[in-house]
């Protein structure tokens, strides 16, 4: 276990994770390729250890510095398998963080998966089987999204959805660039970009304030 926390998880050491989150992130990894062989919770392509580590382990653990961490909850956005939520929720349990981590995915199935990690990791968390677009007047500290729809549609939901947040992670791959352009002849956007640790065409986007142009 060492060997592979200092080789495929040098990446985030920088964030100062332990010995024991890099354990517990070695049990999920584990259990995603398990369930991924009955469920699609993640590509075919990036369903090897080394590949889950980098792809969606580290893409995860980075976006930790845009988390708001004063707040009581934290939104993942279609949670699928988890990634980012979960795993932001591994890191919350080393911080001593006390904040909950609000799981939204209306596949039952992921669901069930979801409350599995989250029951045998001892996550603070809440699996929401509901279709997000279907839930008014949220209320949370960060919403986070990855891989769930197209960042036009994610504003659009926050805005009519959400009631109260502090801000809006987005991961943004190859594309990233035209789409945030293209977004910004709708949208005003106050926000920060940080690049990826896992690609040299992708980055991060942390929006704090948005308004629609009329």
């Amino acid at each position: 276990m060492d060997s592979i926390i200092s080789q495929n998880y040098s990446q985030i050491q920088k964030f100062d994770v332990s010995r024991e989150t890099c354990n517990e992130l070695e049990s999920f990894v584990s259990m995603i390729q398990n369930k991924n062989l009955k469920i699609n919770l993640i590509s075919r392509k990036t369903s090897e250890k080394e590949a889950i580590r980098q792809r969606h382990i580290v893409d995860s653990v980075q976006i930790i510095d845009f988390v708001d961490l004063n707040s009581n909850t934290t939104c993942d956005l279609g949670s699928g398998g988890g990634i980012p939520g979960l795993i932001i929720a591994i890191l919350m349990k080393k911080l001593k963080n006390s904040m909950k981590i609000k799981l939204y995915e209306k596949s039952y199935h992921k669901c069930v998966f979801l409350k599995d990690v989250s029951k045998k990791l001892e996550l603070n968390t809440e699996v929401i089987q509901k279709d997000i677009f279907k839930i008014k007047n949220i209320e949370t500290g960060t919403i986070m999204s990855r891989a769930f729809k197209p960042m036009p549609i994610i504003l659009d939901l926050v805005q009519k959805n959400f009631r109260k947040y502090k801000n809006i992670i987005l991961f943004m791959g190859k594309s990233g660039r035209k789409i945030l352009d293209d977004t910004l002849k709708i949208w005003d956007l106050e926000y920060e970009e940080k690049k990826s640790l896992t690609s040299k065409d992708s980055f991060l986007l942390n929006i704090k304030n948005m308004a629609k142009k009329i």
